[in-house]
């Protein structure tokens, strides 16, 4: 599940939607909203994440960070580390390999590292 997703699907369940409501409300598929939810489709379009904004009524900081998460929410990702140092593309390489096996607060550090930047 990516980030966009996950907030998606609470937002819809705490107003007691079903996936098929939504989707039909939005214009979309019931598979596409699922598939959105669960991380199984690249990021949502401009156009989708506005519609998603109406939707639940979502304004000013709330909107700017859904929207930031549907940014962040590519589940496949490809980083290009050439010019980069040999350090860089190490730990992005790692960071592939291992990121299924680090826990919630392991990520949560790693988070707050790269925020501090």
């Amino acid at each position: 599940m990516t980030p966009f997703g996950e907030r998606i699907r609470a937002l819809r369940q705490a107003r007691g939607l079903t996936q098929a409501r939504m989707a039909a409300d939005l214009g979309i598929s019931a598979a596409y909203l699922s598939a959105l939810e669960h991380g199984r489709r690249g990021r949502p379009s401009w156009s989708l994440v506005q519609a998603i904004l109406g939707y639940f009524e979502i304004i000013w900081d709330e909107a700017e960070e859904l929207q930031e998460l549907a940014r962040l929410s590519h589940p496949k990702l490809c980083i290009d580390t050439a010019g980069l140092s040999p350090k860089a593309t190490l730990m992005v390489n790692r960071l592939a390999r291992d990121v299924a096996k680090l826990n919630d607060d392991q990520l949560d550090r790693l988070t707050a590292i790269l925020d501090e930047k």
